[in-house]
């Protein structure tokens, strides 16, 4: 096939974009405000809180836009929720799911240039992507679905094991987001030096296999990673041993490893806010400023998660207090087990 006839094969991105959706745009913001019942302004919210710019008078929404404005409408009008908490909840999916599909394309990136330098080459990226994207649409569709109850079956325990009754009148929201952890975060050593130094599949591939290579970890040792920053990790676990493993482990598989960077971990404890996915509160400030004055390969902590560590399984030795941005003059604490 010509040069000229592959280019003319090549889909068009409205047809990727018709290819996945399933279907064609129909309405306009408009539209939808009148098939759903919420007003333009509403609609645009729920768009936006997707993580999706307006557009204005286009047509730009298929019928399955218009069903799932119907079904967060039914949810507003049935009581369950206000239309305030479908917007946050309709946040929290796009930015899950923007994060998720960036994933998946950038992963299935590598397959599509395999197949086009192999014998099935069809002389268009975009074409062999979107065969495979067809392919793996419904088993991993099933397989989110699958996902999703584990993790909403495991936050719902984290909650309950809180102290907190869902189904209970007097329950507290905010008191439900608030917990006692131990946050833990893990950096890697002279990341700016080595992306000027690795070409840029180089630098990918080491940030892959150190979010990986954590993940592990932290799962092992019944914790959560709340967040990857390509060259850090923030995690959390409710168990101040367990966290304090955790970044033993991370030195272990990363640190130690001759192959890759050195790793710096700092651990925090105290009351943090759970919302969204994410942690907020001092301990997360705070073990991500401890970083910074920690040793290559080596774990330091706060005075507070040292004091929660039994004596008669962890040695800890203050350091030299020194000025920590944002907490002034602290102390920070080396541990090691006995």
């Amino acid at each position: 096939m010509k040069d000229s006839e592959r280019a003319a094969a090549r889909p068009r991105p409205e047809e990727l974009e018709r290819a996945i959706l399933g279907e064609d745009p129909a309405y306009t913001a408009a539209d939808v405000a009148a098939e759903t019942g919420v007003t333009i302004d509403q609609a645009q919210r729920l768009w936006r809180a997707l993580g999706f710019p307006d557009r204005g008078l286009e047509v730009a929404f298929t019928h399955a836009d218009v069903e799932a404005v119907s079904i967060l409408v039914r949810q507003v009008e049935g009581g369950q929720i206000d239309f305030d908490m479908a917007v946050t909840l309709t946040r929290a999916v796009g930015q899950t799911m923007a994060r998720l599909a960036d994933w998946e394309v950038a992963t299935l990136v590598h397959r599509v240039q395999e197949i086009e330098a192999g014998d099935k080459a069809t002389g268009s990226r975009a074409t062999t992507g979107l065969h495979l994207i067809e392919q793996l649409n419904e088993p991993f569709e099933q397989l989110l679905v699958y996902v999703w109850r584990r993790h909403l079956a495991a936050a719902v325990a984290r909650v309950e094991g809180l102290g907190g009754d869902m189904a209970a009148d007097t329950a507290d929201a905010t008191d439900l987001r608030t917990t006692q952890m131990t946050v833990g975060f893990a950096d890697i050593v002279g990341f700016t030096e080595l992306s000027n130094e690795l070409t840029q599949s180089r630098l990918g591939d080491l940030v892959e296999l150190f979010e990986s290579r954590c993940s592990d970890v932290v799962a092992s040792q019944h914790g959560r990673v709340i967040k990857t920053l390509g060259d850090a990790v923030l995690f959390v676990n409710d168990d101040p041993i367990r966290a304090f493993d955790t970044a033993e482990g991370i030195i272990a598989v990363v640190g130690r490893d001759g192959r890759m960077p050195d790793v710096r971990v700092g651990l925090a404890s105290g009351s943090v806010v759970l919302r969204l996915g994410d942690v907020f509160g001092p301990p997360v400030n705070l073990a991500s400023r401890l970083t910074a004055v920690a040793r290559r390969n080596r774990v330091i902590v706060d005075p507070t998660t040292a004091a929660l560590l039994p004596p008669d399984q962890f040695e800890t030795r203050p350091l030299p207090a020194r000025p920590v941005r944002g907490f002034g003059l602290l102390e920070p604490v080396a541990v090691r087990r006995h």
